[in-house]
């Protein structure tokens, strides 16, 4: 009897210890398997070979759903630019890759090659689309490479945004408690505008959190996808109350206004794209 209990506790103790030596993440709500590699700092393909998974399985992750990571992480954490290189849409009932695609103002061939699909790929309820987003990349990498439109101080490698104030109904509902509301001229089509240090920046439209993290020069980003292939760019935080995934409301805190490192104002840069060409923020829908 004592030696069948010894091979039991030693059984039990195999098995803990291999259980201790494994990560596992449990699918949550708004998780996709980008996310999922993007924040274990491990290859997409990786996670895909140890839990035996396709290229088309990743569409139909569910919540509860347990995903093994893989040991060998990236040496370095991928930039927060980067993740707003891509969103994730779940697929509703009755929707097709062709109004998917004209949605985001994306070909249907570039959907499907992102995706990995194939062409007689039969689209399902709930499966996520990984949908590239070239637009987030006209916002600069750096304030040392001044965008056409602004101009560097000589010396310092600072760049100087130009901007020219126009008259904007009092009416319109800003983000933050406008002072001050400048258009944005050059290769930057948004406005910037004046408000108070530390005070919250509100979301204007419900949507889901494609990217919340520091840009170079832009201080801290939040990047919102709306209904109708909208996104919407907050930039200047000094702080952020959200993360890549949350679903929020209008009206819900993004943030806190920060201090531009350029101006030395309390100046929040706001940006709106609808499939991805820029629109007038005075003009883009509020809730």
């Amino acid at each position: 009897m004592r030696v069948q209990n010894s091979f039991f506790y030693l059984l039990l103790f195999s098995v803990v210890l291999l259980s201790a030596e494994e990560t596992v993440h449990v699918i949550q709500r708004g998780d996709t398997i980008y996310s999922i590699a993007r924040s274990y700092r491990v290859r997409i393909e990786d996670v895909l070979s140890l839990n035996g998974m396709t290229d088309t399985d990743v569409l139909r992750i569910q919540v509860g759903q347990r995903i093994k990571i893989p040991e060998t992480r990236l040496q370095t954490p991928v930039p927060a630019a980067s993740a707003a290189a891509f969103t994730e849409h779940r697929v509703a009932k009755g929707e097709t890759f062709y109004g998917i695609a004209r949605t985001y103002g994306i070909t249907l061939k570039t959907l499907r090659d992102t995706n990995k699909i194939a062409e007689n790929y039969v689209l399902k309820a709930g499966d996520v689309l990984r949908i590239p987003l070239p637009a987030t990349s006209d916002i600069p990498e750096s304030p040392v490479a001044a965008p056409s439109g602004g101009r560097t101080n000589q010396g310092s490698g600072i760049v100087t945004r130009s901007t020219e104030t126009r008259q904007v109904d009092a009416s319109i509902r800003w983000p933050v408690r406008a002072q001050a509301v400048s258009y944005m001229t050059g290769k930057l089509n948004g406005v910037v505008v004046l408000g108070e240090k530390s005070e919250s920046i509100r979301n204007l439209v419900s949507g889901t959190v494609v990217s919340a993290g520091p840009y170079r020069g832009f201080g801290k980003v939040a990047i919102i996808q709306v209904t109708g292939g909208y996104l919407y760019v907050y930039g200047g935080c000094e702080s952020l109350s959200v993360k890549a995934g949350d679903k929020v409301a209008s009206g819900t805190e993004l943030g806190k206004l920060g201090i531009d490192a350029v101006s030395e104002k309390p100046q929040l840069f706001f940006l709106v794209y609808r499939n991805n060409n820029p629109i007038d923020p005075a003009r883009a829908p509020r809730a």
